[in-house]
């Protein structure tokens, strides 16, 4: 996928400069590979598509199902981070030829409400978001709208009794902006550590953290620094780009990282695992079904949200070799333990209204 991907950009780039939304400054190159434009778009959120998270692993299940299919495809970039760039990068695809729309975040969601209803012949994947008004007072999803979510707390589950397997006791989370989807990750990380410390009869600490964004700063490597100074051994870096100034503090602590959304195990030795949604297996999903109706969302898919977790193949941690980087804690073991949440028999809390309750473990909800 990796070698597909980087191939497939190198196109994109050279040949397919035209379809993608720029600064005013900057003149894209022309192209003259298809006379149709691109039929699959992607619009970024406030990264690129090689963020090494949501934005990549959402491009990667476009590349693949347009590579699969023969589609055409392309992704176009916001000038800035705003409702009014977004829907201006959705009407250069269209412009451009698109007849879907791929959208991955929840900053998406005001301007798929908008967009939904501008473009009604064009259908929308929205991933991680509802569409809505600016000031969150009406909720409608269209016929021509498609949603996502994850039950992230199912993923946060299994890297947090992982990490406790393997035999970690002092944890920490570091989340992005506290956001619904940020927060169950987390809570879920607090079950899943609990329950493996009850399992074992031990106690752990867990300190918990929003840095309130989801990029790389000095307040979020200090933070981080501290932490692992005073003892914490391992910290779930949940929220895109922030997973840098972890892994920064992490290489001067000589301590763990857990990565968030899809597999990073690339981006530093000192990530163990990473708390994933199956970012391009779900749009793929969602795509076939799409496409099987003649590019129009059936019964089930239009105007509906799905939410999508272990049952679905869509959370989990990885299990290749180069990334399963546990020393005590077996693929088995977590297998046995997936099968167990798949067939129902864990049940994890998705509430955010309120921290859960906790039996073995001892947390520090830091502001």
């Amino acid at each position: 996928m990796k070698k597909l991907l980087a191939l497939v950009l190198a196109g994109v780039m050279v040949l397919g400069m035209a379809a993608c939304s720029k600064p005013a400054e900057e003149t894209p190159a022309e192209t003259t590979t298809t006379t149709e434009g691109y039929e699959i778009a992607l619009v970024t959120d406030v990264g690129n598509i090689d963020d090494k998270s949501f934005n990549q692993g959402t491009w990667e299940g476009v590349v693949e199902f347009a590579e699969t299919n023969g589609k055409t495809y392309a992704y176009y970039r916001p000038s800035e981070d705003s409702t009014e760039a977004r829907l201006e990068s959705i009407a250069a695809a269209i412009d451009k030829g698109a007849k879907v729309v791929v959208c991955p975040g929840y900053l998406f969601e005001d301007a798929i409400y908008e967009a939904q209803a501008k473009y009604p012949e064009v259908q929308f994947l929205l991933l991680d978001g509802e569409p809505h008004t600016a000031d969150y007072s009406v909720y409608e999803t269209a016929a021509n709208t498609h949603n996502i979510l994850y039950k992230e707390e199912q993923a946060g589950y299994l890297a947090g009794y992982a990490a406790v397997k393997d035999g970690y006791r002092s944890l920490g989370f570091c989340g992005g902006m506290e956001v619904p989807a940020v927060q169950r990750f987390g809570f879920g990380f607090v079950q899943g550590a609990d329950a493996a410390a009850a399992e074992l009869g031990e106690q752990i600490d867990v300190k918990y953290w929003y840095s309130g964004a989801f990029a790389p700063s000095d307040d979020t490597l200090n933070k981080m620094a501290a932490w692992y100074t005073e003892g914490t051994e391992v910290v779930f870096a949940c929220g895109g780009g922030l997973y840098l100034s972890v892994v920064a503090a992490a290489e001067a602590a000589g301590a763990k990282v857990i990565g968030v959304d899809v597999d990073q195990y690339a981006e530093s030795d000192l990530i163990i695992t990473s708390a994933m949604k199956e970012l391009a297996n779900s749009t793929i999903l969602s795509l076939d079904a799409l496409y099987a109706n003649n590019l129009v969302w059936p019964e089930g898919y239009a105007g509906t949200t799905a939410k999508l977790g272990a049952a679905e193949g869509c959370v989990g941690l990885p299990t290749a070799e180069t990334s399963w980087r546990f020393e005590n804690y077996t693929v088995a073991e977590y297998e046995a333990l997936f099968a167990e949440m798949v067939a129902g028999n864990i049940a994890v809390s998705d509430a955010i209204d309120a921290a859960p309750a906790v039996t073995n473990a001892t947390v520090d909800y830091q502001g």
